[in-house]
């Protein structure tokens, strides 16, 4: 890279004045390390230093460890036919500072002897000399890290008329990001070729010891016609899509909708084919695969899901039909398949195979159901501006001392009790405001005051259903649900293991597989608590509709509106309560397909209903808004609140006792919100398309350390968000290492509706380049509002983030946090970016450098909801040669999703 007067040529990077001092430099952008070619640059001829390491997919800086010195030569050729003058050699910068030396003698090694060592001589220039003719001069660059991080450095080597830098890249390491690193260099998957299947030996399936009626109401098979699938694959899309939904095409909208989804689906299930792998016999029954990113979910196989497989010597013969195993068990990165007899009296455990994952169908076709069933609800239910109704009775509560519900709260238990059927009523606020609290109450005084009331409660998750299964079986309530009135439904599926030993009693179970009793069983309850997806199996066991007095969905704007009908459509009559909770400025629902997401299938059913003035205008017959933050301290909460909340909520959390007085290492006490910048580098490693930063892994467990060390805090009060799953492995891996088992790792979407006294957010990226790919791709924190929304309030007490200022400072909200940060004297560690003019997601300017069609893409979708515009086309893909949709290329990895539990892991 040769500059004249120090300027760089990408506007990325910071500008190298005459002080002396750089900013941030993107090795990824930086051409002197990526793509310089030495003899473009003219006579004089230097060598690159500590030059990048690794792949071509994987170029990043060479490791270096806290505390040792290293050092590189740098030659400089005079290839000219006359003497040519050196002016001088100098380290222009270093970031940390004084971290590089230059010298002309090769430094000493560690078993050097005194002498060597004291006539060793360095300095951060060197005088000026002549190169003759064909002359080489060979000059040592050293570093010795002090901290973690990437070390960066500017060599400047002036001439008569010119300057020539050099760029240089090390990433310090300690014990713990060592542990960490990449053991394998990234290779981008291949697309493997598929196994026909058009016939198969049929394998034995999961064994039951008892068996069952079948269920009264069947799941139609839903299988998307073929014409309709290749129009899809063609690049059209069906008039019922493009015109917008309406009344008239409901369950034609969404099931096609859903045909792009589960079209995505197969495609993604795809890419997790395996060739040439080999299976271990377990026991007599069993062969066991090893499925590399199984542990985080990618792929998403539970039991019951089936595989094919072939010897991989016989994968093209056509005449040879693959083997069909059933998944009989799932344990960390392996599952455990039972084949036809033969495949395992044939097996070797030498024997290669082609293997071949399949979607499971079950939960999309719950989704196909409930679409169908939908269509024929009341058209004020489904779209209430048309047809508005509201029947309201004077409600009586049953007083409950222990009972501390605020004045919305109260409201909303009150209209609850007093409604007879109509249009859902919306409960809604930011996080912490006590929404599931609400309806909790809600179904109390339900039970207490009404007899005849059968309530059914769903949540999008194993995890939050739980939760409200513990708030109403808290001991502490002065309401006592009895044991046989009350039950937890689970889907088969779910490990039996994975609830609590205390709440197995409200479950229905044999040999550890979870079941649904029988109609004449799940009539007595009257109370049901359960996932959206595992709802379906109530309608299938021919549960009639208005069975339910009152259908409660909490985190409602989390499920597709396809989803959040699962437990509404085939259940719901006239008379029917349904009540929604949730917080449309929080994360929506995950979408693979990103056609489905563009015409709205992104767009919950809670956030559908503020299309309808009724809600728009908080009209009290239809929503409360609560408003009024138990969680939060008020500094936590200022900026969610300023940014998407428009200034309304109230802090309450009592915060006379505070944590943050005690934490020695904080730089302020009194602003519990902490930046620790730090530059690292963001990774991936072996096939697998998920990035980590081991640099900031080892800061977190450092932070985390600190945390506990003077038993002000436990494991359990400390929560680690952090966007990308290979990073949660990384962060988890150091945890375990250090018998620190409690801290719960996950991504947003784990987090979303739980809390902890501190979070500490981990946010990986430290190259502007992928910066750019995680907005185009919905990847990381940089690509949703609502992702840095449910981030930044999972804290109570302290927020603590761990990232790279000069990456999250293009965001405008993540700015925003960072210089609140540093006005308030909380920022510490790496130099600072220049601060930026506040962003505009209006107008974003070139010199903002900051590409913001996607966020704007998300707020013109929610700003359509408010001016009624949900009629309105959606925008249309962009069309390549063969009139195909190019949406994304083969190696760019899916949108980040819910890593543990989302719709009882689709089953």
């Amino acid at each position: 890279m040769s500059t004249i007067g120090g300027k760089w040529d990408d506007d990325e990077c910071s500008v190298i004045g005459d002080k002396g001092d750089i900013g941030f430099i993107d090795f990824k952008d930086d051409k002197s390390v990526c793509s310089y070619n030495p003899a473009e640059e003219g006579p004089i001829v230097i060598s690159v230093p500590f030059p990048l390491v690794g792949g071509k997919q994987g170029q990043k800086p060479r490791s270096v460890v806290v505390g040792e010195t290293v050092s590189d030569q740098i030659t400089i050729e005079n290839t000219t036919r006359k003497p040519v003058e050196l002016w001088g050699v100098k380290i222009y910068a270093s970031t940390p500072e004084d971290s590089f030396t230059l010298s002309l003698m090769e430094p000493p090694k560690k078993d050097s002897g005194v002498e060597a060592i004291r006539s060793f001589l360095e300095s951060a220039s060197l005088e000026d000399r002549v190169l003759q003719p064909g002359d080489t001069l060979t000059v040592w660059l050293s570093c010795k890290p002090n901290e973690i991080g990437m070390h960066t450095s500017v060599v400047q080597f002036d001439f008569e008329d010119n300057q020539i830098e050099r760029a240089v890249f090390l990433l310090a390491d300690d014990k713990i990001s060592q542990s960490l690193a990449s053991t394998r260099p990234f290779e981008r998957r291949t697309k493997k070729k598929p196994i026909v299947v058009d016939s198969y030996h049929v394998a034995v399936s999961p064994s039951r010891k008892t068996k069952r009626l079948p269920y009264k109401n069947r799941l139609p098979r839903y299988d998307i016609p073929k014409e309709l699938r290749d129009y899809l694959l063609s690049g059209h899309d069906p008039e019922c899509v493009t015109e917008g939904l309406k009344r008239r095409n409901y369950a034609d909208h969404f099931k096609t909708l859903l045909m792009m989804e589960e079209i995505q689906l197969e495609e993604s299930m795809r890419s997790y084919d395996m060739e040439y792998v080999s299976l271990r016999r377990r026991g007599y029954h069993y062969l066991s695969l090893e499925v590399p990113g199984l542990a985080e979910r990618r792929p998403s196989l539970v039991q019951g899901d089936h595989v094919f497989a072939k010897l991989s010597e016989y994968a093209d013969d056509t005449t040879l039909n693959p083997y069909q195993g059933f998944i009989h068990h799932v344990e960390a990165d392996e599952v455990y398949l039972k084949f036809a007899q033969d495949f395992h009296s044939d097996h070797r455990d030498g024997n290669l195979y082609n293997v071949q994952f399949t979607y499971n169908r079950v939960s999309m076709r719950r989704l196909y159901q409930a679409t169908d069933a939908a269509a024929e609800l009341d058209r004020g239910f489904l779209f209430p501006s048309e047809s508005p109704q509201r029947w309201i009775n004077a409600p009586k509560l049953y007083p409950i001392p222990s009972c501390r519900l605020n004045e919305e709260q109260m409201r909303a238990v009150e209209m609850i009790l007093g409604c007879k059927g109509g249009p859902p009523y919306v409960i809604h606020g930011p996080p912490g405001t006590g929404k599931t609290m609400t309806i909790v109450e809600a179904i109390l005084q339900l039970y207490k005051s009404q007899a005849k009331a059968r309530v059914l409660v769903c949540a999008p998750s194993n995890s939050a259903a739980d939760h409200i299964l513990e708030k109403l079986l808290n001991e502490k309530a002065d309401v006592v649900v009895k044991e046989h009135e009350i039950f937890r439904l689970n889907a088969p599926t779910r490990p039996y293991e994975d609830i609590k030993p205390d709440y197995i009693k409200f479950c229905s179970f044999e040999d550890n597989i979870f079941n649904c009793p029988p109609p004449k069983a799940l009539r007595r309850y009257r109370i049901i608590i359960s996932t959206y997806m595992s709802a379906a199996l109530l309608y299938a066991e021919g549960i009639e509709k208005g069975h339910f007095s009152h259908i409660f969905l909490d985190e409602a704007g989390q499920a597709s509106e396809p989803e959040t009908m699962i437990p509404v459509a085939s259940l719901h009559e006239r008379n029917t309560v349904v009540v929604l909770a949730g917080d449309p400025m929080q994360l929506g629902p995950i979408i693979n397909s990103k056609k489905a997401e563009d015409y709205y299938l992104g767009i919950s059913y809670l956030e559908r209903m503020f299309d309808c003035e009724f809600y728009r205008n908080e009209d009290y017959s239809y929503v409360t808004k609560l408003v009024r933050n138990y969680r939060c301290h008020p500094d936590i909460l200022h900026l969610p609140n300023e940014l998407f909340y428009g200034g309304e909520l109230i802090a309450c959390k009592d915060d006379s006792v505070s944590i943050i007085t005690r934490l020695d290492f904080l730089p302020n006490k009194d602003f519990p919100v902490v930046f620790f910048g730090i530059q690292g580098c963001d990774e991936r490693e072996g096939n697998n398309p998920s990035w980590f930063n081991r640099t900031e892994a080892s800061k977190v467990v450092e932070v985390t350390k600190r945390l506990t060390a003077g038993k002000n805090l436990s494991e359990e009060d400390i929560g680690v968000i952090t966007p990308y799953r290979q990073q949660v492995l990384k962060v988890k891996k150091a945890f375990e290492d250090l018998d620190m088992p409690d801290i719960k790792v996950g991504s947003v979407e784990q987090f979303q509706g739980q809390e902890r006294e501190v979070i500490i957010i981990s946010t990986v990226r430290s190259t502007i380049k992928h910066n750019e790919f995680d907005r185009t791709y919905c990847l990381g924190f940089l690509s949703n509002p609502k992702r840095f929304n449910v981030a930044i309030t999972r804290a109570k007490s302290l927020l603590i983030i761990i990232g790279n200022p000069h990456i999250i400072s293009k965001d405008p909200n993540w700015n925003k946090l960072l210089w609140r940060c540093v006005d308030n004297n909380s920022y510490q560690g790496c130099n600072l970016p220049v601060r930026q003019e506040e962003f505009s997601y209006e107008n974003p300017t070139q010199e903002d450098n900051w590409d913001n069609s996607e966020e704007n893409a998300q707020f013109s979708r929610t700003d359509s909801w408010v001016q009624g515009s949900w009629d309105a086309e959606a925008p249309q893909p962009i069309q390549n040669g063969d009139g195909a949709e190019q949406w994304l290329e083969t190696e760019v990895p899916q949108p980040v999703v819910d890593e543990s539990e989302w719709s009882d892991g689709w089953k």
